[in-house]
């Protein structure tokens, strides 16, 4: 969580103790409870295990939550899912799921993740058509919406429902209603997918996203907070919070050998830090 998430954080605790927040959880669960069933896409981030959470506090056995198993999913994250998953007491599946078959998303253009959601959502709808479920939500926020995001739009086409984003409740609110209902995870670094790290229109493989994963968790051991390793060819590009370059320079030959030895041939900082979305930066321009 970066600077400008905890001082809005911040601002928010004030808002949820003057009822506005609460309003919107109140708002959330009444929507969630007139569904009378939902079937949750699960990724363990803090706004799909926020909304699986208020689902099973409203509708119980009533809820399944369900994680696909993509190849562009770190294996820390899977494994961090299905612990927070059996930490809620919901219903889970897990669903194997290859992006990679998929030729326009291995492409890699700036609308990638369209192709990925549309495939995606046609699975989850399949389950829940086998469970006698109509109605399937995601995790997505209203701040989601003022960003680049082309799989909302696939998702909206297939009838994917967004509760968090309809009832108003932001990012910076999504961390603090799940802070006030308990959840270990109100504080947890974002995390997109492994392929939002490679520059776009250069091919997705198992092997560039198995470089990058290993080398994401090559400085999460050794401290970091929040990182990406954008992969620009053979070149690496470290995203950090600002707070935390001094420690990097400080392990930089540490760095520098573990990522080479993972086959990144040039190990580079970015000085503006860490920010979301990235990637689409040169796309503005």
């Amino acid at each position: 969580m970066d600077v400008d998430q905890k001082d809005a954080i911040s601002d928010c605790v004030l808002s949820f103790s003057n009822g506005r927040i609460k309003e919107k959880l109140e708002r959330l669960k009444q929507r969630i409870a007139e569904r009378g069933n939902l079937l949750i896409a699960f990724s363990g981030g803090v706004d799909s295990t926020l909304l699986t959470k208020v689902a099973y506090d409203v509708l119980g056995e009533k809820a399944l939550a369900v994680t696909l198993d993509f190849e562009t999913l770190p294996r820390s994250e899977l494994e961090h899912a299905k612990k927070i998953a059996k930490t809620i007491g919901v219903k889970y599946l897990i669903v194997p799921f290859s992006e990679l078959r998929n030729e326009e998303f291995v492409k890699n253009p700036p609308n990638r993740c369209y192709y990925c959601k549309k495939e995606s959502a046609r699975i989850l709808k399949a389950i829940a058509a086998g469970k006698g479920m109509k109605c399937i939500a995601d995790g997505v926020n209203l701040s989601d919406l003022d960003e680049n995001r082309p799989g909302i739009k696939a998702c909206d086409e297939e009838g994917i429902w967004h509760p968090l984003a309809e009832v108003g409740i932001t990012k910076s609110e999504v961390r603090i209603i799940a802070k006030e209902v308990g959840l270990s995870t109100w504080n947890k670094p974002s995390m997109a997918c492994l392929s939002s790290r490679i520059q776009y229109w250069e091919r997705i493989t198992k092997e560039k996203l198995k470089m990058i994963e290993d080398a994401e968790e090559v400085l999460k051991v050794v401290g970091f907070s929040q990182i990406r390793v954008r992969k620009h060819g053979d070149i690496a590009r470290i995203e950090l919070v600002k707070e935390e370059m001094k420690m990097l320079l400080e392990l930089k030959e540490k760095i520098v050998s573990e990522l080479k030895g993972i086959g990144f041939n040039y190990i580079t900082v970015d000085l503006e830090g860490y920010r979301s979305g990235s990637m689409d930066e040169y796309l503005k321009l």
